[in-house]
């Protein structure tokens, strides 16, 4: 029997944060990245949308013996789904599971993006996929609306990872260019409004 995989497309993407064999790059289609807020925490949590036109970049990985409790407790804010469109480079097809938030949890309202779990995310994007990969990754994620919450004095996030100085302008460069893509459309709409 082949191992069941997980489909990682946050923290997971990041190697240092797991020990999980036979990690690969992938590519899932039908799903799209979006920052979530819930009832669990005041902070958002990265989650995926069912999307027809949504790709997403990430890492799959074998669950040993199928035992899913670890990263099920893990990703205890999360159910896990059926992937049915991946690309991947592995030599055989196998099962796949994308986590994302549990609606009984979701929650609409202000929840930051704690700065030490993104900082950790785009190191394993930056690792994986390079720059263009990881700027992909603020272009096709959704909800950076939510504030951003500084802790990098104080890292909150437990794998939190150390990034180079290169890879915390990297990260800055990049929220800023969201930011003010966000600004920009949002004067834009309310132009269109007036008019």
């Amino acid at each position: 029997m082949i191992d069941p995989y997980f489909f990682g497309y946050g923290s997971l993407v990041n190697r240092k944060t797991h020990t999980y064999p036979l990690a690969s790059p992938a590519e899932v289609r039908g799903w799209r990245r979006v920052w979530q807020g819930t009832k669990l925490r005041k902070l958002a949590f990265l989650s995926v949308e069912p999307d027809s036109e949504g790709r997403i970049d990430g890492l799959i990985a074998a669950v040993p013996g199928a035992d899913w409790t670890a990263l099920d407790l893990r990703e205890g804010a999360y159910q896990r789904h059926p992937v049915a469109q991946i690309t991947h480079g592995q030599a055989q097809d196998f099962e796949v599971q994308i986590y994302a938030v549990d609606p009984k949890h979701k929650e609409e309202g202000v929840h930051p993006i704690l700065l030490s779990y993104l900082d950790t995310v785009i190191q394993g994007f930056l690792t994986e996929f390079g720059e263009d990969g990881a700027r992909a990754f603020f272009d096709e994620t959704g909800g950076w609306d939510m504030p951003i919450r500084d802790d990098r004095h104080d890292p909150m996030y437990p794998r939190v990872t150390e990034l180079t100085d290169g890879e915390r302008a990297f990260v800055d460069e990049n929220l800023r260019r969201i930011h003010e893509a966000l600004r920009t459309s949002d004067t834009t709409r309310r132009v269109s409004l007036k008019g």
